[in-house]
């Protein structure tokens, strides 16, 4: 197996989750060429993915007539569709590979399942998403064995640079501690109150001697609600918060999350990023399952609406039902400060 083609062209946050299933590719065939496809925005990310050799971005506002003549003319032994969705799978198709997974779910109907020539029956209902995405290797007997494979990016040091250049243009000198806020998402329901946030900001500047940064894109929604958090800040306190939302590209939002203290937000990429960074983090969940989005690491924290403390490992479950973001305080996520993080 010499030439590996992985198709993950879903959003940021499942890009991130299919690193380890990357890793492990490259692990098990460290001589192997492997290309990467992605879509949109989160291809920026595909440079801090360790051990990708080519890396392909599907951009669904041109033709992408390079993307679909390297797939045509390129030779792949193997390819992986981590999606499913048509347009992955018409890539799997003009690959042309000799070995073609995909999830079950997506490749049993006609013509799907005149494509793929191996399939994996693993449930995203009942795993984390990143066995998830490991799964699929399993087609091929291609396994981790007894331990988990990491998730882990690497940000590539021109890029580190840039993250350290903005910081002090900032203000943020060398060494100068701070947490990140991150409070967009994708989905509306996902928001955690605007009020809430700025308390908790104002909590890690007075309590904890941190500055805040915020980060988050330029979606209108977005954009919206981080004015309306800054909105709820004294005057005191709003000098010491720094806006970079919309502002910086995601390998710099990575490596300034890596170089930050704490990072807090609710379900969404940026707290995958700091998990890849092993960050002491704190991530608010509600209207979607922690058994299948949460950081994995030692550092991390979970509350769940509904429950008063800090999810346990115990306390996971594959199926829950949704809740209302609103019921997560901010006294909360202020006593999870206060309580599980020595760091600060």
């Amino acid at each position: 197996m010499q030439r590996i083609l992985a198709i993950q062209t879903k959003r940021i946050g499942d890009l991130i989750l299919t690193a380890p299933a990357l890793s492990l590719l490259r692990r098990l065939h460290p001589n192997a060429h492997i290309t990467l496809v992605t879509a949109g925005v989160a291809g920026q990310l595909a440079s801090c993915i360790p051990g990708i050799d080519d890396h392909l971005n599907f951009d669904p506002r041109r033709l992408n007539l390079s993307l679909w003549g390297s797939l045509l003319t390129d030779s792949y032994d193997v390819s992986f569709d981590f999606n499913g969705t048509d347009r992955s799978v018409g890539m799997s198709l003009i690959a042309g590979a000799e070995i073609r997974a995909a999830y079950s779910k997506r490749a049993l109907k006609f013509p799907r399942n005149m494509i793929f020539t191996h399939t994996s029956s693993a449930s995203l209902k009942k795993l984390h998403t990143i066995d998830h995405m490991i799964a699929l290797l399993e087609t091929i007997a291609i396994r981790p064995g007894e331990q988990r494979e990491t998730l882990r990016l690497q940000v590539p040091q021109a890029t580190q640079e840039q993250a350290r250049k903005t910081l002090l243009d900032c203000g943020l000198g060398n060494n100068q501690s701070f947490a990140i806020i991150h409070p967009g998402t994708a989905r509306s329901e996902k928001y955690w109150n605007a009020s809430a946030w700025a308390s908790v900001a104002e909590h890690l500047i007075l309590a904890k001697k941190l500055q805040v940064v915020i980060t988050g894109g330029n979606d209108a929604e977005e954009s919206a609600h981080i004015e309306s958090i800054k909105a709820h800040l004294t005057a005191k306190t709003l000098p010491q918060v720094i806006d970079l939302s919309g502002k910086i590209s995601l390998p710099i939002t990575a490596s300034i999350i890596e170089q930050s203290q704490v990072v807090l937000g609710v379900d969404t990429a940026a707290m995958h990023l700091a998990s890849a960074f092993n960050k002491p983090q704190l991530v608010l969940f509600g209207p979607t399952n922690p058994y299948h989005w949460r950081p994995l690491h030692d550092q991390a924290h979970v509350l769940l609406a509904g429950h008063d403390k800090p999810l346990l490992n115990s306390d996971y479950e594959f199926k829950i039902p949704e809740a209302s973001m609103s019921l997560i305080s901010e006294e909360q996520v202020i006593d999870t400060i206060n309580n599980e993080f020595n760091v600060i």
